[in-house]
Order: structure tokens, then sequence, then C-alpha cells
């Protein structure tokens, strides 16, 4: 299994994290399903999919990959986990 992290990015430059679901590894299927039904109106959707076992790691991946370099947050609306920033 797999987490596939669903959000957008705001105006500030934020992540906010607004839907996390366990996808079977390799179902690519299903996660384009669900990536395109995702609300792009705005053009701020992102999306990812991370090989791990849990939300909080997802988020943690999450961060260190798309946000730390950009100086700006994660904002977790799923959980309210906040990513370690060491």
């Amino acid at each position: 299994m797999a987490t596939l992290l669903l959000g957008r990015w705001d105006h500030g430059g934020n992540l906010l994290i607004e839907e996390s679901l366990r996808v079977d590894d390799g179902d690519e299927a299903t996660t384009d399903s669900l990536v395109d039904d995702q609300d792009d109106t705005d053009g701020m959707a992102w999306a990812a999919t991370f090989d791990v076992d849990s939300h909080r790691r997802a988020i943690q991946r999450a961060y260190d990959e798309y946000v730390q370099h950009e100086g700006t947050d994660l904002i977790d609306q799923v959980h309210g986990y906040e990513p370690s920033t060491a």
C-alpha cells in the first residue's frame, strides 16, 4: 500500500493537504482517477503518492521533498500533523 496526498498550494506558497488516501502499490488507474477528480479550477492543485505506511510519514516526505526548500509551510488539514523542520 501507498499513501496518496491531495491538496493545493495557497497564494502564500504554503502546501495545504486536504485529503489522504491509501492506494494499492502500482494501481495507476485508481491513483489517476482520484487525482483527475480533484478540483483544479485555480491551477493550484497538488498530488503525490508516497510508498509509506502512514499518513504521518507521507506528510513528512511531502514536506521534505516539496516544501522545505521553498521556505514555506505544509499545513495538514486532515489530521493536523506538523512535519519536523529539523
